[in-house]
């Protein structure tokens, strides 16, 4: 038994400690760890006297995700220190972290993230919880978190208790959060939050963001600022939709900032439309105010919001959310789903001028314009040929490689235009598409240096690759390295050839519809030229 004991708190010494060269601290690590420790019991024994009348209650611990939205291993660490004080309280039954992960997956509910009452409910039917314990993390200073901590009952979603402590932090953040004045890891930054109307006439709307997004996002990475591409970030929110909760304006932030933009497809593709009330004004204040804008004088930072009803419905005045939005730096560009006339009459036009953005007016109802180029069928098959060079890791391996190959597949709905513009994406994927995969690719975190091979444990590989030898490990490695590498080569080099068509393509056509994309790219052009972009 105490031998039990003495290895699991050497096992929690080593999470909370890290690598000593990343902790920059006057005391050694171990007293950190000791103060963090102290700091958090008394937050879990302020819970536990919270419901201390509800014995035998079954929680669920989830991860505290920070504010801002940042990446970092603080969630999970306070996840699992939290769990492990509360559960020395034997009355007190805590559901184990991987059936938890399971039903959240299931729920399509992120891990790190904010619960509302109604995923809190569904959550606890799932796990037979009673209630769950969830937070946020917020920097307060160098080495300093805040936590906040509260228990939620899932059958009410009423707020059985609440605490709050500061400690000391024990974990590496993954990335370099934006700073004044400073390139975001390096890299020139571009945030841009996309507000969907989402009421029952924006079916097409809808349709146009799914099958377009490649080609914006593609416009993008084409462009560079002082010889770097840019990191890009994507926020999306749904707003004017029944099917929301009208306590919150129906309106609803389906993903926050991220790097991930096959998420954000996703996450496109999940939309569904339903009639409400529009109020633009309330969806910029929220997006404002909820996502994580740089402070970076110098970033790109943009909302496009797209809808067809008056911009004045609401009680939030949209004179107010605009202003908020150009105090930050932000462009607000508006959308008019409908007559250009009738967009101006309704306050797009005035909404766009007052934070330097631009007006368009488009057809919904178009069905996307797209051209397709004699180079699609050859593009879109090195597209098939670049998913066989992953080399799936660990348990979420398989899980994240047939999301992936989903996605190819809504996204060949499309057509043919819209596929080579998917396939594009990948070849041209940046450091950070890089890193997202890296946590169950082993090539991809070997090209974006975050695995080394000698870290590689064989028994995350695929079966076959179990059985070899490391010189044949290597060998098949390289092999798929190499083959990645040329397969993203020869897609970009068509990529070029394919541009020349279309753009010829174009000249020749004559009174198009306005569509989705045309409308962002235009604004982008204009808009990112003002904070040194250029584009090729």
């Amino acid at each position: 038994m105490l031998k039990g004991l003495l290895i699991s708190n050497l096992l929690l010494c080593l999470v909370f400690a890290g690598p000593a060269s990343a902790v920059k601290m006057p005391a050694p690590p171990e007293k950190a760890l000791t103060a963090a420790s102290e700091e958090l019991n008394a937050l879990a024994e302020k819970l536990r006297d919270g419901i201390k009348d509800r014995p035998g209650i079954k929680l669920a611990v989830l991860e505290f995700a920070y504010t801002s939205g940042k990446t970092s291993d603080g969630p999970v660490i306070v996840q699992e220190r939290l769990t492990t004080l509360l559960a020395q309280n034997k009355t007190i039954t805590l559901i184990e972290r991987n059936l938890l992960k399971k039903v959240m997956g299931e729920l399509n509910l992120q891990a790190s993230g904010a619960i509302d009452e109604d995923a809190a409910r569904k959550l606890g039917k799932l796990l037979g919880a009673d209630a769950v314990v969830t937070g946020t993390l917020n920097d307060v200073q160098d080495g300093m978190t805040e936590v906040n901590a509260r228990i939620v009952e899932t059958e009410s979603g009423r707020i059985l208790t609440a605490a709050a402590a500061g400690i000391k932090k024990t974990w590496q953040d993954q990335g370099l959060p934006p700073q004044p004045g400073k390139d975001y890891a390096g890299k020139p930054l571009v945030q841009i939050a996309v507000l969907l109307d989402t009421s029952n006439s924006m079916d097409g709307l809808i349709n146009q963001a799914r099958s377009q997004v490649w080609k914006i996002v593609n416009e993008l990475n084409a462009s560079e600022k002082s010889g770097s591409s840019p990191v890009i970030e994507v926020a999306v929110y749904e707003y004017g939709n029944s099917g929301l909760k009208q306590e919150k304006g129906w309106i609803r932030q389906v993903i926050p900032f991220t790097r991930d933009l096959d998420k954000v497809a996703e996450e496109l593709f999940a939309l569904k439309t339903a009639g409400g009330d529009e109020y633009c004004g309330l969806v910029i204040k929220n997006a404002v105010n909820e996502l994580d804008w740089s402070k970076k004088d110098d970033a790109y930072k943009a909302i496009f919001i797209a809808g067809n009803e008056p911009f004045t419905q609401g009680e939030t005045d949209f004179h107010e959310a605009v202003a908020l939005a150009k105090a930050k730096g932000i462009f607000v560009n508006t959308i008019f789903c409908g007559r250009r006339q009738e967009g101006i009459a309704t306050q797009w036009l005035a909404a766009a001028q007052l934070a330097d953005g631009e007006y368009t007016n488009i057809d919904q109802s178009a069905p996307a314009a797209s051209i397709t180029a004699p180079q699609d069928d050859q593009i879109t098959r090195l597209s098939s040929k670049l998913n066989e060079t992953y080399v799936v890791y660990g348990s979420m391996g398989q899980t994240r490689m047939r999301g992936k190959e989903t996605l190819d597949a809504s996204v060949a709905s499309g057509g043919k235009s819209v596929m080579a513009e998917r396939a594009v994406f990948k070849a041209a994927s940046s450091a950070a598409m890089s890193a997202q995969e890296s946590s169950w690719d082993v090539i991809s975190a070997i090209e974006s240096g975050a695995m080394k091979r000698s870290e590689i444990k064989k028994d995350q590989l695929p079966e076959e690759l179990r059985k070899m030898d490391q010189a044949q490990l290597d060998k098949h490695l390289d092999s798929k390295l190499a083959e990645r590498k040329k397969i993203k080569a020869d897609i970009l080099r068509l990529q070029q050839e394919r541009k020349t068509y279309i753009a010829g393509e174009e000249k020749k056509q004559t009174g198009a519809p306005v569509t989705l994309d045309k409308a962002v790219i235009d604004a982008v052009h204009k808009q990112a030229a003002q904070k040194g972009y250029k584009f090729k």
